[in-house]
């Protein structure tokens, strides 16, 4: 097993390779660790893959993997997940905006500080603000949601064990939320190192406006799967008897007001139509019925998952 493998997914990033390759040999001979690279080229337009041939040829150490097309970063880093070696797993992006010169001190916070992921924190960032102000909400979202208190969830620089890479999977646009992932499967030792954000030397970004939307959605997606995918019906269950029982309450309410008026005020009561409260309960009993008959169909497609009951054993003495 080598000592570090470094993860990297490109697309139409053919200037920047070459250099990235260097600097990343340059650095693991200096502090004299075996290492591989691993080249995800995410269906490149340009000519990302033929470069990464020619860097290969003279560099066995660096590798390439590319995909039929454009699946994603989350992707990408899965298939590198798959694939890499290493005791320690870097992630960095292909764009020269994380520097290789923090793979020691990364590797060294997962081997001697004994932690399990470490985020990259960009405190001194080179975007602009329609970038660094979603960025600032969506990781404020993040930390309330999942309880992990990191400054930059998006950082494409990162360090797991060998064993987070081999135990999660990343799809989706879920490449955000790797720190969430790893510590809803158990690996919950994750730190935070500040590192240098450089400003972006070649091409343009690949990333829009579009990610924050779908990053937030992602995220609601991930905690909605982590704590009900395998009981969905103490979700929808809760829920759909509460807004029944509201319902009935709101029905007894009527009922009880109607009869006040006849039995003890011997006075017409109004029709029970022309409240609006009938009109809330029963909207909110067909709404709990609903919701009940949604969890108990997704209890049913649950059971019949093959891996309902499958449970990572992480030792065993037998």
């Amino acid at each position: 097993m080598k000592d570090i493998s470094v993860v990297i997914p490109l697309y139409n990033e053919e200037e920047s390779l070459p250099e990235l390759c260097s600097w990343i040999d340059r650095v693991c001979v200096e502090h004299k660790l075996s290492y591989e690279v691993l080249l995800i080229d995410d269906g490149s337009k340009d000519n990302s893959w033929n470069i990464v041939e020619e860097i290969h040829q003279k560099n066995p150490n660096i590798k390439g993997i590319q995909l039929q097309r454009n699946y994603g970063k989350s992707g990408a880093l899965n298939i590198g997940f798959a694939a890499c070696d290493g005791e320690v797993v870097i992630t960095m992006d292909a764009d020269l905006q994380d520097s290789p010169d923090e793979i020691p001190d990364l590797r060294k916070m997962i081997i001697e500080e004994n932690l399990q992921v470490v985020s990259g924190w960009k405190k001194k960032r080179y975007d602009p603000l329609s970038k660094t102000i979603p960025t600032k909400l969506y990781n404020w979202a993040t930390r309330k949601m999942s309880g992990i208190y990191l400054h930059d969830f998006n950082c494409g620089l990162k360090a797991y064990h060998y064993e987070v890479v081999k135990n999660i999977e990343v799809y989706g646009e879920m490449h955000r939320y790797i720190p969430v992932i790893a510590k809803w499967e158990g690996f919950d030792r994750i730190g935070e190192k500040v590192v240098e954000h450089r400003a972006r030397k070649y091409g343009k970004s690949k990333f829009g406006m579009d990610r924050f939307i779908n990053g937030f959605l992602d995220l609601m997606s991930l905690y909605f799967m982590s704590k009900f995918g395998k009981r969905p019906m103490h979700f929808f269950g809760l829920y759909g008897v509460l807004s029944f029982l509201i319902g009935l309450i709101m029905a007894f309410i009527i009922i009880a007001n109607k009869l006040y008026h006849i039995w003890w005020l011997n006075t017409p009561a109004t029709l029970v139509t022309d409240s609006p409260i009938f009109y809330l309960g029963l909207m909110a009993m067909i709404l709990g019925t609903q919701l009940f008959l949604a969890g108990f169909l997704a209890e049913l497609v649950s059971r019949s998952n093959p891996e309902r009951n499958s449970y990572k054993i992480k030792k065993e003495l037998i």
